[in-house]
């Protein structure tokens, strides 16, 4: 069987690995996504070929050093309004995204790349809609008080297979897409790979 690597620090990603019995190990990519993300949206690169980009760097990034292995790259982008929100780095930012969401509807694209020997060799792009509901300041101020921190993991602020799901009152799309690992088209490629069995 091929070696998985996932280029991530994702604790989220790494539980939906695990949980499908998939063998991995974990070697985040060391890569500024922030300058990458922001050269490519200068470019007037659409949110998709963002998400794509920055998923296909963290996969080479790591197979170059592991160049047998076969290495998951992921990331995600939420578009809102035209623009693209990125993570909060503290509770107050996370506060004014979760304010700015409140009552309306935002999207998640999630992209996934496979490399081997420095190449990527599979790649998926996968679309969530989101829409939050019109909740109350006092459930906002319980909701960061209790989630805490690891709400700053993630670009929307919220964690879906928590408490986040209370935000919701309506979602289209892939629940394994939405955590940020399209977990079926992943698996199908895996099995192609040898990764797990047919």
């Amino acid at each position: 069987m091929s070696e998985l690597v996932l280029a991530s620090a994702s604790a989220v990603r790494a539980s939906v690995l695990k949980n499908a019995g998939i063998p991995f190990h974990i070697e985040p990519a060391s890569i500024d996504e922030e300058a990458i993300k922001t050269n490519l949206m200068g470019q007037g690169r659409q949110p998709r070929e963002i998400a794509d980009a920055l998923a296909e760097a963290k996969a080479l990034d790591v197979s170059r050093a592991n160049p047998d292995a076969l290495v998951l790259g992921a990331d995600q982008i939420l578009v809102f309004e035209n623009g693209c929100i990125s993570k909060s780095s503290s509770l107050a930012d996370a506060r004014t995204v979760l304010l700015r969401l409140r009552g309306n509807l935002h999207r998640l694209i999630s992209a996934l790349v496979l490399a081997q020997n420095g190449e990527p060799v599979w790649r998926h792009l996968e679309t969530a809609t989101l829409w939050m509901r019109e909740f109350s300041d006092a459930f906002l101020d319980t909701y960061l008080a209790d989630e805490g921190q690891s709400l700053l993991g993630g670009v929307g602020c919220y964690r879906l297979e928590g408490r986040g799901s209370q935000l919701f009152t309506r979602i289209e799309g892939d629940y394994f897409a939405i955590l940020g690992l399209s977990l079926l088209p992943l698996l199908s490629a895996l099995r192609e790979r040898g990764v797990v069995p047919k």
